[in-house]
């Protein structure tokens, strides 16, 4: 399959701020750097429920998109925080839509002959993020988002997750029924150059992850190039093994 470029821009206005603080789990305050309220402190929605491990540092520049619904309370969305090396998405629905957009693109070959897209359907009691069918069959797909990086390898997850490990042992059951199933693990930063589980952070997921390898659950993770007009698809990464 050729190389197919997948972009998802970000809302515009997308405004730059300065991350202050993290209010309540779901509230960050940033002091806005453009637009006519310049210097105010803006509150925005964040929907990751991660740690955010080494991202939430008061200073950084935080790119903010607009609620699609102008009677939201929280008038922003935090979609981005910036490190040295460049921003790391933080918003945890750019993997769902990243799917999406890359199958209606043909931009990855991993789902080259599923005709058939449906989100969030249902598997016996559970829902997963994506289902895929046609010509080639049939696939599940779960998806993640990647923000912690250490020693150049992209980890997942930032914090101990119950919900994690149910995905897995959801993707592992349907896959003793002979079903495809796979893991989409959007890497949203850029120093990740192989991608693993973080078994420091929570070792009952990485031990899942690689039992889930052997019983057939595909990973694909996925580096995202993000800037200042939003993110795009690159290449895959080699999953490092024990």
């Amino acid at each position: 399959m050729p190389e197919t470029i997948c972009t998802l821009p970000f809302p515009s206005p997308c405004r730059r701020g300065v991350f202050l603080a993290r209010h309540k789990r779901f509230t960050v305050q940033a002091r806005a750097l453009d637009g006519p309220d310049a210097g105010q402190t803006l509150l925005a929605h964040t929907n990751n429920t991660g740690s955010m491990l080494g991202l939430l540092r008061p200073g950084t520049t935080a790119l903010l998109s607009p609620a699609a619904n102008p009677a939201r309370k929280l008038k922003y969305t935090l979609e981005a925080l910036k490190l040295d090396n460049g921003f790391v998405g933080v918003n945890t629905l750019t993997p769902n839509r990243m799917l999406h957009a890359a199958w209606q693109a043909g931009a990855m070959e991993e789902m080259a002959g599923y005709t058939e897209f449906h989100k969030e359907a249902r598997a016996g009691a559970s829902r997963l993020d994506a289902h895929l069918s046609g010509p080639a069959g049939e696939l599940w797909v779960e998806c993640k988002n990647v923000t912690l990086v250490e020693d150049d390898v992209a980890c997942f997850p930032d914090a101990v997750t119950e919900r994690g490990q149910k995905h897995l042992r959801e993707l592992m059951a349907l896959a003793e029924t002979g079903a495809r199933v796979a893991l989409f693990f959007l890497v949203q930063r850029p120093d990740g150059h192989c991608f693993g589980p973080a078994d420091v952070v929570d070792p009952v997921y990485a031990e899942l992850f690689y039992e889930g390898l052997d019983r057939g659950v595909e990973a694909w993770p996925y580096v995202a190039e993000v800037n200042e007009r939003g993110i795009t698809l690159g290449r895959r990464l080699k999953v490092v093994r024990p």
